[in-house]
C-alpha cells in the first residue's frame, strides 16, 4: 500500500481529473441517473474529492475516505474552498478493505471509483467489496470502477515502450491469465489489477449486489488528443460527449474503455 500512496503523492490528482473530463462527465450522467434526489453518500477511494465536491454541491451529505492522507487533506481543502464543509460528515484516511470507524448500513449510496484498480489479491478484492456492502444500506446503490484487462493487453501491444515489462509477449500472455500488472519503471502506475469484463457482474453478485448496469466510462480513450481536438474545433464536442454517453452501455464497446463503471443495488 505504501507504493500506491507514493504514486498518488507524485502529482496533482485534482488537476489530472480536470484534464480528463470525458470520464467524469459520463460517470456523472450515470451516477445522477440512479441516485436518489438526496441522502447520505460515501465516496470511498475518493482521491482529492472531485465527485464528492460535485455531489455536495447538489445537496448530498458526503463522507469521504481515501488511502492516501495527502489526498484526503486536499479534498478537505477543496470542500472549504467551495464553502461545502457543512455538507461533509467526515474526511477519513482509510484502507478500502477496512472501513472502520464507518458504521454498518449508514449510506444510501456508496462510490468506490479507484480501490479495485490496486487490489491484486482476490481476498483483498472480496474484503473491499464486503466492506462496501457492510456500510451501504439495504437496497442502497453502489458505483464501483474497474479496469478491463483486454484494454491493457492492447495498450501493451500498441505501446510496449510505455508499459514494460509488458513489452514481451510471454509477459503479456501471463498478464492475460492473471490480470496482475507491476510496472518495471519506478514511479509509474503499478500494483494494479485488471478484470476480465465477463467476471465483473458475477463477482459483484456473489458478494451481495444486484446488477443494474455496467458502462464504459471512457470509450473515448481510443481517440488521440488530436482527434478529440478536431471535434472541439469543429464546435461539436458536446455532441461527442452525448454520443459517448449513449454508447457507454453498449456491451460491444466495453473493451475499448479505459475504465468501467458497475452500478448495483445492495440485496
Amino acid at each position: 500500500m505504501n507504493t500506491i500512496i507514493s504514486y498518488y503523492n507524485q502529482f496533482d490528482e485534482w488537476g489530472r481529473l480536470d484534464r480528463e473530463p470525458i470520464e467524469f462527465q459520463v460517470n456523472w450522467h450515470f451516477i445522477k441517473k440512479y441516485l436518489p434526489t438526496s441522502g447520505e453518500v460515501l465516496d470511498n477511494g475518493a482521491g482529492p474529492g472531485k465527485y464528492s465536491i460535485k455531489l455536495a454541491q447538489d445537496g448530498y451529505q458526503m463522507t469521504l475516505s481515501d488511502l492516501t492522507p495527502s489526498l484526503v487533506d486536499k479534498a478537505k481543502q477543496k470542500a472549504e474552498e467551495f464553502q461545502l464543509l457543512n455538507n461533509f460528515s467526515g474526511f477519513h484516511s482509510l484502507d478500502a478493505r477496512w472501513l472502520e470507524p464507518l458504521k454498518s448500513e449508514t449510506f444510501d449510496a456508496s462510490l468506490m471509483l479507484g480501490p479495485m484498480y490496486h487490489l491484486q489479491e482476490e481476498s483483498d478484492r472480496k474484503a473491499a467489496i464486503s466492506e462496501l456492502h457492510r456500510v451501504t444500506k439495504k437496497n442502497g446503490l453502489v458505483f464501483v470502477a474497474f479496469m478491463p484487462r483486454i484494454k491493457h493487453i492492447f495498450n501493451s501491444l500498441m505501446r510496449p515502450d510505455v508499459w514494460p515489462p509488458n513489452n514481451e509477449m510471454d509477459v503479456i500472455n501471463h498478464f492475460a491469465e492473471t490480470g496482475v500488472f507491476n510496472h518495471q519503471d519506478e514511479g509509474r502506475f503499478t500494483g494494479a489489477y485488471y478484470f476480465n469484463i465477463d467476471e465483473i457482474e458475477p463477482f459483484m453478485e456473489e458478494n451481495g449486489f444486484e446488477t443494474l448496469e455496467l458502462i464504459g466510462s471512457n470509450i473515448a480513450s481510443i481517440l488521440t488528443q488530436d482527434e478529440l481536438n478536431y471535434w472541439k474545433e469543429k464546435g461539436e464536442y458536446d455532441k461527442l460527449i452525448q454520443l459517448l454517453i449513449e454508447q457507454a452501455g453498449n456491451p460491444y464497446t466495453l473493451g475499448v474503455s479505459s475504465h468501467l463503471l458497475y452500478i448495483g443495488r445492495k440485496k
